[in-house]
């Protein structure tokens, strides 16, 4: 599924890289930081000490691509509104701990998503493919901010994204068994995170990483809105879009766009 328009997102998102390594050049005065993981929060504080944050919020994600496991491959189609007539929603949770300009993160998703009517790409006979979906994805990161402004945040940031996938497929008609597998992976990724502040209560936030390592491509991007509406408290809302392309040869393939609304707020714990 790499294609043209593939290339350029991926390019978007070093380009997104590269920006934030530049901005950084010639900042030698930090201001007052944010202690948020994807919004910035309070930015009086002053001190040497940790700052945590924690980010609880859900993601509503549409899934398109294919899928397959020894040379049974299925496309995979299923948009938001089939993810909510199924429950199939994914949960998401981010937690950071910075000092000066310093952090360290670790963003924890699991998600359910499928297709009941995948079409099959390569079983004569098969109608369609009933594929189901569970991801576990755990990335740890650490971070430089390079640039603190008080109204302008970026940060630059290398991690580990590891990538736990089972699949189920079910076969209409039943001509063959149903099948079932996992696998577990590992990317490097890099990136970075642009916080602007549009008023004392309004900001927004934009994320980009990109890597590789188990599989051939792994990236993403989001942008988010959020409004602060305690002094440790932030509500927020965005669009979230997740790339990845795994092919262990043909006995596990999972090359597939995860995209959607997301909802959630940040609680600065310190």
């Amino acid at each position: 599924m790499i294609n043209v328009f593939r290339q350029k997102r991926i390019a978007l998102v070093f380009a997104l890289s590269l920006g934030v390594a530049a901005s950084g050049l010639g900042q030698t005065q930090p201001s007052p930081g944010s202690g948020a993981t994807v919004t910035p929060a309070d930015s009086t504080a002053t001190d040497e000490g940790w700052h945590f944050a924690m980010t609880p919020y859900l993601w509503f994600a549409g899934l398109h691509g294919e899928a397959g496991i020894d040379d049974h491959l299925t496309s995979l189609h299923a948009s938001v509104g089939d993810l909510l007539s199924h429950f199939k929603i994914g949960l998401m949770a981010e937690t950071e701990a910075r000092k000066n300009r310093f952090l360290l993160s670790n963003d924890l998703l699991w998600m359910r998503l499928g297709d009941d009517k995948g079409l099959p790409f390569t079983d004569l006979g098969v109608q369609s493919i009933k594929a189901g979906m569970h991801e576990f994805l755990l990335t740890p990161k650490v971070g430089y901010r390079v640039v603190d402004r008080p109204k302008l945040k970026v940060d630059a940031q290398v991690g580990v994204r590891y990538w736990h996938m089972a699949q189920n497929l079910q076969f209409q008609p039943k001509l063959f068994s149903g099948l079932s597998r996992s696998q577990n992976w590992a990317d490097i990724v890099s990136g970075g995170r642009i916080q602007l502040l549009l008023s004392p209560k309004a900001s927004v936030t934009i994320v980009g990483d990109a890597g590789a390592g188990g599989a051939d491509l792994d990236y993403q991007v989001a942008a988010l809105l959020g409004y602060k509406v305690g002094k440790k408290t932030i509500l927020q809302a965005g669009y979230r879009y997740v790339d990845v392309n795994y092919r262990n040869s043909s006995t596990f393939v999972y090359d597939a766009i995860s995209s959607g609304f997301l909802m959630g707020a940040t609680f600065n714990l310190k």
